[in-house]
């Protein structure tokens, strides 16, 4: 069920307006408004429906409180049911209704106008069997809106199911949702700390010799104040971390987590120049032509990561710009029942995003503060003499 068991995959959005707290039967009556088949009109032109889902499995329909309200969560899914005719057979029955036409002429080939004729004829014929949902591709997704944080987690990397979400959530509940990305979770730490204009003027860094190397990246969006860059600068300072200082980080809440860069690394080169290396290995980060692309200049886009704070130990891939997490394991919960095993799997994805956002404002804020010119010294030298 989505957040609820095996590995967690999610990308974060920041809910607007208030924290809906408590959560309670008027939020399952949005719901039902706007579950699939009643969200939109009955028969939409695309071809494609909408609409929410319990989240058990893709068939299910249903809405209660005890199965979709856990822990100050709502645990729901979004469906997308996409009805298309194949185009092969469409084209099959094109040529039979053509074939037909052609025989009733002398010459044996069909007219302008039976081809037409052939075609319309085609589409109802697929338009007729396709009612019965033969062709239905059913895709669902699991959505979490944590009211504690007001953050909504929703289970999927497709840019087009994103947008599909977004669009059904401000229609059932009237708020819109923002997508938490390295340069937004940037902003906002520093806005706790009151530097929020520091994350604005801090452009891109060129680790590798001693001017600035670029000055944007080749996957930015067209948002001049964007500083999604920042999370791609955070896997090298952490990479340089672990290995001269060590794999234990002290955290901004004095708590301490054990970092380990494994199984997968992707580096790119940011000027759009050189090309991409995708690595995959238990120590990616020791592989030699590893080092030698951020010595060239390329940084990193995605790693795997193994944490451990508290006691727990989560093991994920990180996308470096959207911060989109993918295939995280949480720790299985011992000695409780199967009704509280749910909300520990919700306690766990909080602490894992803590432990996460923790690690990234350590590093926002020695990249704000005034040691940061001592620690971009070292990261070169270290890119240097290596």
């Amino acid at each position: 069920m989505g957040f609820l068991n095996g590995r967690v995959t999610y990308v974060r959005f920041r809910v607007s307006g208030s924290s809906p707290l408590p959560f309670g039967d008027e939020i399952l009556e949005q719901i039902q408004l706007h579950a699939l088949g009643r969200h939109g009109g009955p028969d939409p032109t695309d071809g494609i429906t909408i609409g929410w889902a319990g989240g058990d499995h893709v068939l299910d329909l249903t809405f209660d409180p005890v199965k979709n309200l856990l822990n100050d969560a709502l645990h729901l899914s979004i469906r997308i049911d996409t009805d298309k005719i194949p185009g092969t057979l469409l084209k099959a029955y094109t040529k039979i209704e053509t074939d037909a036409r052609a025989q009733l002429n002398p010459s044996g080939y069909p007219t302008k106008a039976q081809r037409q004729e052939a075609k319309e004829a085609a589409i109802i014929r697929a338009e007729a069997e396709a009612s019965d949902g033969r062709f239905r591709r059913m895709a669902h997704y699991p959505v979490l809106w944590d009211a504690q944080s007001n953050v909504l987690y929703a289970g999927m990397t497709s840019l087009t199911a994103i947008e599909r979400l977004k669009t059904l959530f401000r229609e059932t509940f009237d708020r819109t949702l923002e997508p938490i990305t390295a340069g937004s979770l940037a902003y906002s730490q520093a806005e706790v700390h009151g530097l929020e204009r520091s994350v604005e003027d801090f452009g891109p860094v060129g680790f590798v010799g001693e001017g600035g190397g670029y000055s944007t990246v080749a996957w930015a969006d067209s948002d001049a104040s964007s500083r999604d860059f920042w999370g791609n600068e955070f896997l090298i300072w952490l990479w340089h971390t672990l290995q001269i200082d060590g794999d234990t980080i002290t955290l901004p809440d004095d708590s301490e987590v054990t970092v380990m860069m494994a199984k997968t690394l992707t580096l790119d080169c940011p000027l759009g120049e050189h090309g991409r290396d995708a690595l995959t290995t238990e120590g990616p980060t020791k592989l030699p032509e590893a080092f030698r692309a951020i010595q060239a200049g390329k940084l990193p886009r995605k790693a795997g990561l193994i944490l451990v704070r508290n006691g727990l130990q989560y093991e994920l891939t990180l996308q470096a710009e959207t911060l989109a997490v993918s295939g995280a394991s949480l720790p299985k919960p011992e000695g409780i029942s199967r009704e509280d095993a749910k909300p520990a799997r919700i306690e766990g994805l909080r602490h894992l995003v803590e432990t996460l956002d923790l690690l990234y404002d350590a590093y926002g804020r020695c990249r704000t503060g005034p040691e940061w010119s001592g620690e971009l010294g070292r990261i070169r030298l270290w890119l240097k003499a290596a």
